[in-house]
Order: structure tokens, then C-alpha cells, then sequence
């Protein structure tokens, strides 16, 4: 009789099954546990963070704009000028221009009798003409004397002296030319003449007057008032903003809605240690003569801009024994205090020369307890309107 042997049977499928989506349902209900708990705990963590962090306002400066639109005090002046005085003396015969008079280059203004320059100018012409006979006389005895010698007839002494005399008398002759052509020239300044093209400002004679050459008073003002310069003293600073060839706004209070434009021309290249100015040399064109020269104007600056510097609301400036400083927010939200140098001051804002940047991020009414290095939260309003100074 035969027997059979029977293997052990390997575990159900059944089991391993059941055994794995006990194990699942036991990592599932870990993770629905345990994931809220995390993310709680982080938001706290992040609130936490949040609430002891400052909250800060922050601006950012702006840059400067120096009032150019307001006008400043000017002088109008010819853009040439000169007194006329007589160079001769005697009494006036007759003036041809009055004041207002526009004249020309040379044109005569008046004239001057000068009967003792013509008295003297006969004299001078005499005394040439004696002293060119002198001259002819002493040049033939010259001649006569050098033939002479060649025969042994006069000494060479006599000769060298007949010579001599001859130089002399030319130089005589000379001299006596000479001063009566200073006459002749005195004389015509008895022709009182315009030295350029212009506009009789001042007539300060008249017929029969009588005229001292040199000591007098002028005797005409003559001026050149197409273009005329214009003098402004521009304070020290703004003198950075102006350059040659720009062009600015002439103002004067009697001629309300006309525009004249003026271009600046030089400068003085040096600040008055008195005032503190720079003096500004522009023209304008007048054509017309619708400026009078001598008047009072305004200058505005239009074209003018003046970046170089910040402004800033005082309430972001902090001080300390370190000196002037800011307070900087960066991008990771930590404060950095930065040293700066301020300019003018405008009440509300300050002007700060270097230190900052444009975009720099400013806190505004820092606490005292703002440190660099120091973590801050900012808001958002405030950040979002970049409100200005």
C-alpha cells in the first residue's frame, strides 16, 4: 500500500493584500495627522516672525528742482557805450543831433571854432616855411663847399661844417612838418564825429559854449542798443545750471505779454566772495528799440536743470553722535544706516548732496531703536505710493 506526502501550502494572497492596505490606511492617516499640524505650525512660526518685526514707511528721494521759474533782477545796458569829449578847445559853433538822434559811424555831431588852434597852426606853417629856406640855403652852400673841396679851395673842416649845418636844417624842417600836421589834426578835432553806429543818449552843450579839450564835461552820449547786454547775478547755487548758449525769458513789468528771448553770452567765471553771485552776461536782439537800454528787467531761466542733488522729507534724516545718517531699506528687508550730507535746508524737505540714491528706500520717522543690520517689515500702502517729500 502506497502513502502520499503532502507540502505545506504557502499563505493566502488574501493575507498579503489585507496586510498592505492596512499598511497604506496607516501612512494615510499619518499624513492627514500629521500635515496640518506642520502647516500650522509654520504659519505660526511666520506670524510670530511677522509681529516682532518693525513695520516701517518708506519714501524715496526725489531729485532736485531749483526754482528757475522765479525771475531774477537784471540790468539792461548797451552793447556799447562811450562819452564824447572834445579834443580841441574854443567856443561851439553848431551841434547837428539831439538826443534820440540816431546816428552813423563818423557822422558829424557838432562843431568847434578854435581860432587859437588856427592861429597857431598859421604860425606853424610859417615857421616851415622859414625853416625850409633854411634848408634850400644851407644845401646849395653844402654842395658849393663839397665842389670846393675836390680843388683844395676851402679846408675839409669848413666843409664838414657847411655838411652839418645842412642835417641840421633838415631836421628843423622836419620838426616844423611834424608840428604842423599835430595843428592840422587838432584842428579837425573841431569835427566832433560819432566813433561807432548808434543812439544819442545825452546832448550836455549848445551853441556858443565854451570848450576846454580834456578837462571838459561830455559833450554827447552815444550808445549801440542793437543788441544790448544784459547783467544778472545768479546766486552760487545755481550758477551749476547755467551754461553758454542757453537760452532764457526777459521780463519787464511795463511791456506785460511780450516775450524776448535772451541768450547767455559769458560768465565771470569767479563767484563774488560779497554777494556770493555769479555774474551772467546775456544778449537780446532790439531791432526795433522796443528795449531801452538802462532799464530795469527780469531774468528767468527756463532751460535751466539742476539734478546734482536729492530731496528729501526731514523725517528721514536721523540724528546721531555719528553725524547725519539714513535709514535704508534693501531688497532682503534689512536696514542699512547710510551717512549723508545735506545741503539747503527748505523747512519741510532737506536737499542731501550725496549719501543716497534715487531709488534708494527711505524709512520715514525711524524709531530709536532701528539698528543697521535689522530685519523690517514694510508697508505695503506706503511702498506702493512712493509718496514724495
Amino acid at each position: 500500500m502506497t502513502s502520499n506526502s503532502s507540502s505545506p501550502a504557502p499563505p493566502p494572497v488574501r493575507l498579503n493584500r489585507i496586510a498592505i492596505l492596512v499598511l497604506v490606511l496607516v501612512v494615510i492617516g499619518l499624513i492627514i495627522g500629521l500635515v496640518p499640524r506642520l502647516l500650522a505650525h509654520r504659519q505660526l512660526l511666520a506670524e510670530t516672525h511677522a509681529d516682532s518685526a518693525v513695520t516701517v514707511e518708506v519714501i524715496s528721494p526725489t531729485p532736485t528742482q531749483p526754482d528757475f521759474g522765479t525771475p531774477l533782477p537784471a540790468e539792461v545796458r548797451p552793447f556799447k557805450q562811450a562819452s564824447i569829449h572834445a579834443r580841441a578847445s574854443g567856443y561851439l559853433k553848431n551841434w547837428f543831433v539831439d538826443i534820440g538822434a540816431n546816428v552813423t559811424n563818423g557822422q558829424v555831431l557838432a562843431k568847434i571854432d578854435t581860432p587859437e588852434v588856427n592861429e597857431q597852426l598859421a604860425q606853424a606853417r610859417a615857421e616851415l616855411d622859414q625853416a625850409q629856406a633854411a634848408l634850400d640855403l644851407a644845401k646849395t652852400t653844402s654842395d658849393r663847399w663839397t665842389e670846393l673841396l675836390k680843388t683844395a679851395s676851402v679846408s675839409a673842416q669848413e666843409t664838414a661844417e657847411k655838411t652839418a649845418d645842412y642835417a641840421l636844417k633838415k631836421a628843423d624842417v622836419e620838426a616844423a612838418q611834424a608840428n604842423v600836421q599835430r595843428l592840422e589834426e587838432m584842428k579837425n578835432f573841431g569835427r566832433v564825429t560819432a566813433p561807432f553806429a548808434g543812439i544819442v543818449t545825452v546832448r550836455n552843450t549848445d551853441i556858443g559854449q565854451l570848450i576846454n579839450a580834456g578837462s571838459g564835461p561830455e559833450l554827447f552820449r552815444l550808445a549801440q542798443t542793437d543788441p544790448l547786454r544784459i547783467y544778472v547775478r545768479v546766486p552760487q547755487t545755481m550758477i551749476r545750471a547755467i551754461t553758454v548758449g542757453q537760452h532764457a525769458e526777459l521780463i519787464f513789468q511795463e511791456q506785460a505779454g511780450k516775450n524776448f528771448t535772451a541768450t547767455v553770452m559769458r560768465t565771470a567765471g569767479a563767484v563774488d566772495p560779497d554777494s556770493r553771485t555769479l555774474l551772467v552776461e546775456l544778449q537780446v536782439p532790439n531791432p526795433h528799440g522796443e528795449i531801452l537800454a538802462g532799464s530795469y528787467a527780469q531774468v528767468r531761466f527756463n532751460e535751466a536743470a539742476d539734478t546734482h542733488g536729492l530731496m528729501l522729507s526731514d523725517n528721514g534724516l536721523i540724528f546721531r553722535a555719528q553725524g547725519m545718517q539714513v535709514a535704508l531699506v534693501g531688497d532682503d528687508n534689512k536696514v542699512q544706516l547710510r551717512p549723508v550730507k545735506v545741503g539747503r535746508d527748505y523747512g519741510n524737505t532737506i536737499e542731501i548732496l550725496n549719501g543716497i540714491k534715487a531709488t534708494d528706500r527711505v524709512i520715514i520717522n525711524p524709531p530709536d531703536s532701528i539698528a543697521d543690520g535689522m530685519t523690517v517689515q514694510v508697508a505695503a500702502a506706503k511702498e506702493e505710493d512712493k509718496a514724495k517729500p
